[in-house]
């Protein structure tokens, strides 16, 4: 079967680490899912020699059947799950989209790339080392930052209050749309269409 790419969510797991901010992409793909289940096809696929748990996902919206992922080699190693998932799959680095936290956007708000630094992200730093290129996608989901900057471990890996919690909620909705756009009209539509829609939300 001929896949469009693979979209993995990066967070750590265990019921110690759900609703952190970290797990952000977790709760990315808990959300794609439950689209696909409503209006498309899902099929979850045994993931155990890649470290993660896999799924088979079809959506009208994605205009073709991709891969989607929840590496389970906890956060810091995530590119040892990714990089062999992507060579099983004879998938090029740039047929992968990542879903991660952003300590550099605000609460609410999101972007999308392909490419760059991994400022400090150590699932991003593994998954560019393993591939051994940093081109890959990047939906990137704000938590903001702490005040001080010997917080960010407690703070990624803490739970936000109830008013942020549900800012992030609505980010990761509004990334199901940008992930949407990506698919239908490419990558520079979907890197402005992260730009404006956390403004709309609001309006």
């Amino acid at each position: 079967m001929e896949y469009k790419g693979i979209i993995a969510g990066l967070g750590n797991p265990g019921s110690k680490y759900e609703g952190t901010r970290h797990n952000c992409g977790f709760a990315f793909v808990t959300d794609l899912l439950a689209v696909a289940r409503n209006t498309g096809d899902v099929e979850q696929l045994a993931g155990s020699k890649f470290s993660c748990e896999l799924w088979r996902v079809r959506l009208p919206q994605l205009h073709g059947c991709w891969l989607v992922t929840r590496p389970q080699t906890f956060m810091n190693l995530s590119g040892l799950s990714i990089q062999p998932l992507l060579a099983w799959y004879k998938l090029r680095p740039d047929n992968l989209l990542v879903a991660h936290d952003e300590l550099d956007i605000p609460p609410g708000e999101l972007r999308f790339k392909m490419g760059g630094g991994n400022a400090g992200h150590n699932g991003l730093k593994s998954i560019t080392e393993q591939l051994g290129t940093p081109n890959f996608y990047r939906l990137r989901i704000g938590i903001g930052r702490p005040q001080y900057k010997e917080d960010i471990i407690h703070w990624v890996l803490g739970h936000p209050d109830t008013i942020t919690a549900q800012k992030i909620s609505e980010a990761r909705s509004q990334a199901l749309e940008v992930l949407f756009i990506f698919a239908d009209q490419g990558l520079e539509k979907a890197v402005h269409a992260a730009k404006h829609l956390d403004k709309n939300q609001t309006t």
